[in-house]
């Protein structure tokens, strides 16, 4: 049974996908759900003279989108809006809470866009101190 859970969204989607899966896994009653938000930061972002990309939340958007999450889960829940490299981020909470699963999306990249874009969720599996279940698009 999973007792913390590291739960990455980022307001897209492809995150009403991810905590669609959460009713499918076993969760312990006594279990914790954290969601994760996080921001890159402008280095993150690529290119300086590049525009910002407009579907990333600002951290006042990502702690509302956060807490409607919540409000659609029957688990106790806590919020994390963080800044930095996602992958690297996500790794760290699994380790501050001592995650026993990290459920992310996955944009389903392939060939040459994954290789440029890189893969959060394949730099997430190869990095994490815990089990990690990747969820698809549909």
């Amino acid at each position: 049974m999973l007792d913390i859970i590291v739960v990455a969204v980022d307001g897209t989607d492809l995150s009403l996908a991810v905590i669609s899966t959460l009713a499918n896994l076993k969760i312990s009653p006594e279990g914790k759900l954290v969601l994760a938000h996080v921001i890159p930061l402008p280095d993150d972002l690529g290119e300086a003279d590049r525009p910002h990309r407009p579907e990333l939340l600002s951290f006042e958007e990502a702690e509302t989108k956060l807490e409607e999450y919540k409000a659609q889960l029957p688990y106790t829940c806590e919020s994390e809006v963080v800044t930095g490299d996602a992958a690297i981020e996500l790794v760290r909470l699994a380790h501050i809470y001592k995650a026993d699963l990290i459920v992310i999306g996955s944009r389903g990249l392939r060939g040459v866009n994954r290789i440029i874009s890189g893969s959060v969720s394949s730099q997430v599996i190869a990095e994490a101190p815990c089990s990690v279940l990747v969820v698809r698009p549909k």
